[in-house]
């Protein structure tokens, strides 16, 4: 029996991979992984959020290193290529965020829906674990906080 996603050699693997200083679209991303071979999409969708470890957040600001595109591309094919996967894409952030906007955008499609799920958690956390890109958390006290620098 051959591979349904292995068959997809001519088709990209990661479709996209950027990183904006406008607002996001989840439905970009969705549209951008479906494949007709797979049967699962698993979609990651980070928004800002109103406390972080007991402390009001009043809203962040996102940096970016400048190689932070190149990064998450060489982010988004190696979690390709660890996963049975057919398309892999994610968006992320940067600039002044209020509460309840959207941070990051990950999506995998595969065959089957625990492929996707597994491969779906890998880029998320991957991505957030070595994409050089750092938060400025503002409070509501008016104190603040990076997280995510070297």
């Amino acid at each position: 029996m051959t591979d349904p996603v292995r068959e997809l050699d001519s088709d990209p693997m990661v479709v996209l991979s950027d990183v904006r200083d406008e607002p996001l679209s989840v439905d970009e991303v969705l549209k951008a992984v479906q494949h007709p071979r797979c049967g699962g999409i698993a979609l990651f969708v980070g928004v800002v959020r109103e406390h972080d470890h007991g402390a009001d957040v009043s809203a962040l600001d996102y940096t970016a290193h400048p190689s932070v595109v190149d990064t998450l591309s060489r982010v988004c094919a190696d979690v390709a290529g660890r996963h049975e996967v057919a398309r892999v894409a994610a968006v992320h952030r940067v600039g002044h965020l209020e509460i309840g906007d959207v941070a990051v955008v990950a999506a995998v499609s595969a065959p089957h829906r625990g492929q996707a799920f597994d491969a779906c958690r890998d880029l998320i956390d991957t991505l957030k674990g070595t994409v050089p890109i750092w938060k400025h958390q503002l409070f509501t006290d008016g104190t603040d906080e990076w997280v995510g620098l070297p």
